[in-house]
């Protein structure tokens, strides 16, 4: 990936609010938005929650590539919340959006940990990761190239694959780095993506995972779950 130019946080072009009434914005760098235009928060909650198994976990490891505008991370947390079960969430973001895109993205979200997130958002492009707790919700967040990042072995439950599409930020799409991201699994956890393309479903299957396609979220047919073996 290419390092921002400078120590400005990303552009981004308006909010949008989707058909589910959930909102998500235009990122000007990658020319598309962070979540579906067909209902951000469905696209979370069908494709990263309910199709990584995270809805039933009883205490969910989640890795997530592409934190973007919290949105998956927010589904995560309600539905952790609504079964008051813990929730360690990892995530790394390479090209963080400002603040004010998150705040009006999630106008009316009151969870303590998006209200302490809000407030330890960096300004500029930080040094290094933030980490915060409240309640039962443990984040982490990476604000570095993943490509380049240490990440956990053998950790996740669940691993969220949400970056850009593979057309405009190809490099979370490679065979190698897929096989890196099939490594982070703990046994039988699921990596979830947005994504159905052939060569994407290749390179899950040769990293060793049983690759599903699932029903798509409004506006795709189809996305795809891979899973470690026991």
């Amino acid at each position: 990936m290419d390092v921002p130019p400078d120590d400005l946080l990303t552009p981004t072009a308006g909010i949008i609010t989707t058909p589910d009434g959930s909102r998500t914005a235009l990122s000007a760098r990658y020319g598309e938005t962070y979540s579906s235009r067909h209902g951000a928060a469905t696209q979370a909650r069908q494709v990263f929650v309910e199709g990584s198994g995270t809805h039933e976990h009883p205490a969910p490891r989640v890795l997530e590539i592409g934190f973007g505008l919290g949105v998956n991370f927010r589904a995560t947390v309600a539905d952790t919340l609504r079964r008051e079960v813990p929730l360690r969430y990892v995530a790394w973001e390479f090209d963080p959006a400002r603040v004010d895109i998150l705040r009006d993205v999630a106008e009316g979200e009151a969870h303590p940990i998006w209200t302490l997130l809000l407030e330890r958002w960096p300004s500029t492009v930080p040094n290094g990761p933030i980490h915060l707790a409240a309640g039962n919700v443990d984040l982490t967040i990476h604000f570095e190239d993943v490509l380049n990042a240490e990440l956990p072995q053998g950790w996740a439950t669940a691993l969220y694959l949400d970056g850009f599409s593979p057309t405009r930020n190809p490099e979370v799409w490679t065979p190698g780095f897929v096989a890196r991201l099939a490594g982070t699994l703990a046994p039988r956890g699921a990596l979830a993506t947005y994504s159905a393309a052939g060569h994407v479903r290749r390179s899950l299957a040769a990293a060793g995972l049983t690759v599903e396609r699932r029903p798509g979220a409004p506006g795709k047919r189809e996305c795809l779950r891979a899973v470690r073996g026991a």
